[in-house]
């Protein structure tokens, strides 16, 4: 009886609770606050009209942000299951406080369209609605670069500031964000979340150094220094990395730092210690690299067979492949272009991913390993039924549970994709757009395919009410579906 009691919020503990999800809330918006005083220097030193609005906007997000930070709340903590709300309503919230910008300065947006930029930036997606970006002030670009490296892991490590307060364990949170499965090494997770915060200062520094080495200018090595590490492809220009194409130093930077983006960081922090083991031995990370090292060469092979000369189909195949595969969503050229062969090709590396406790969107490659295992499971059994065998995965026992979960995941990810496109036809959409928008937003991978969301287009052509359809798919996406959906689960709001 006292078990089953303890299970429940009274009314006291419940108030309590949404006063935390507020504080943390409000911590994160007065964090973002501080951020936006970055473009409002960018543009104070452009000379740009709008530099009052940022400096606006920073204000007020910040004492909005501080009047619910600093509001009293208890000694309550939040339960396990409050922390997927606490989750999707930061994401939420910080989106929708990142979209003021794109309405009350340039470019001017409505607000389906800003919050689709918004929402596409802080979760790394890297779609965008604007054109004529080689035109938009600086300060703009600046923050659309910024929101997507804080979307990658930095807004982790901002939560962890606030955390504390609020006696949330920050693994947990960790986990909820990024279904992390590499293991918790060091003693505190706001010690390992801290770390890994200092490895992508570390990696985000390297790129933009080379980056400049290479010959970029500096406002624009900082902005895609920023989004390639972030896996998140929000580019200056309305050509992508294209525009940079002619200069193969900077395309094999690009490839090589996106495809580190898309690493378990905690194999970085191993590796500063000096245990250089994991980063070589890791089992997903092989898979990963071996994946994307097949698709490059068969993809490669197929141009070269059609005329096109084998140091530039490489270096292109590779960039556009690694770039697809861990969702960062840059282009060095069109690559739908490349025969009606190479749209079904980048369709079907949509669904990829990266590795977990990445930066990187999509499946993830552990839950193609996990399939492997299930599938040579089922496999034995048919052929030898009385055979118990026991499957293990980084040198860890997987059970039924892990599996079926694996196997839930799978099947909602699929499902939501197959929804939300056909909530895009509804619109009016090609099946190509419609299919290829949905696996893109919801596997966060940035442009679709075909002449209207693909490599050369955006999403500005498409309806509002699209728009918001994509906005959901791409929170979703970023926060591992399960997030999301659990909190459309009727059991999950009683008591």
């Amino acid at each position: 009886m006292q078990a089953s009691q303890s299970l429940r919020q009274t009314p006291l503990d419940k108030r309590q609770a949404i006063k935390l999800l507020l504080k943390a809330i409000g911590g994160l918006i007065a964090l973002l606050s501080i951020a936006l005083l970055a473009p409002f220097v960018m543009a104070v030193v452009s000379g740009e009209k709008e530099q009052w609005t940022y400096l606006t906007l920073s204000s007020l997000g910040l004492v909005f942000g501080l009047l619910l930070f600093l509001q009293p709340a208890g000694e309550a903590k939040l339960r396990a299951r409050q922390v997927f709300l606490l989750t999707s309503l930061c994401w939420v919230s910080a989106s929708l406080f990142a979209t003021l910008p794109f309405i009350f300065a340039r470019p001017y947006l409505d607000f389906s369209s800003a919050w689709f930029e918004a929402m596409s930036a802080i979760t790394t997606t890297g779609a965008t609605v604007i054109s004529g970006l080689d035109d938009l002030p600086a300060s703009v670009l600046l923050w659309r670069a910024m929101l997507q490296w804080l979307g990658g892991i930095g807004i982790i490590v901002m939560a962890m500031a606030i955390l504390p307060f609020l006696q949330v364990g920050g693994m947990r949170l960790f986990q909820a964000e990024s279904s992390d499965m590499s293991g918790k090494f060091m003693p505190r997770s706001s010690h390992m979340v801290l770390a890994i915060g200092r490895v992508y200062l570390i990696l985000t520094a390297a790129v933009i150094s080379l980056y400049l080495i290479g010959g970029m200018g500096s406002f624009d090595a900082f902005v895609h220094g920023m989004t390639t590490i972030a896996t998140a492809g929000f580019s200056n220009y309305d050509a992508s990395f294209g525009h940079f194409s002619n200069t193969p130093f900077l395309v094999i930077t690009g490839t090589i730092f996106m495809v580190a983006g898309a690493l378990p960081f905690v194999l970085y922090i191993r590796f500063v210690k000096g245990d250089f083991g994991p980063l070589w031995k890791d089992s997903q990370v092989r898979a990963f690299v071996t994946f994307l090292l097949i698709a490059i060469a068969l993809i490669t092979l197929v141009q070269i067979v059609k005329g096109r000369e084998l140091g530039d189909a490489l270096m292109h195949t590779a960039f556009n492949v690694v770039s697809v595969v861990t969702t960062t969503g840059y282009a060095t050229e069109d690559y739908g272009n490349w025969g009606s062969w190479s749209l079904m090709a980048f369709f079907y590396l949509m669904f990829i991913g990266g590795c977990t406790g990445s930066t990187s969107g999509g499946m993830k490659i552990f839950r193609f390993q996990l399939s492997q295992l299930l599938l040579r499971k089922q496999f034995s059994q048919l052929i030898h039924p009385n055979l118990v065998s026991v499957q293990t995965y980084q040198e860890r026992r997987v059970n039924d549970s892990l599996l079926g979960s694996m196997v839930a995941f799978c099947f909602m990810y699929f499902l939501l994709i197959a929804v939300i496109a056909l909530g895009l036809s509804l619109f009016d959409l090609d099946f190509m757009t419609a299919i290829s928008g949905a696996a893109s937003a919801v596997g966060n991978v940035g442009p679709g395919l075909g002449d209207i969301i693909g490599p050369a287009g955006n999403f500005a052509s498409l309806d509002g009410g699209a728009k918001l359809l994509l906005v959901f798919a791409m929170l979703a996406g970023r926060l591992e579906i399960m997030t999301v959906l659990i909190l459309f689960h009727r059991h999950y709001w009683r008591h």
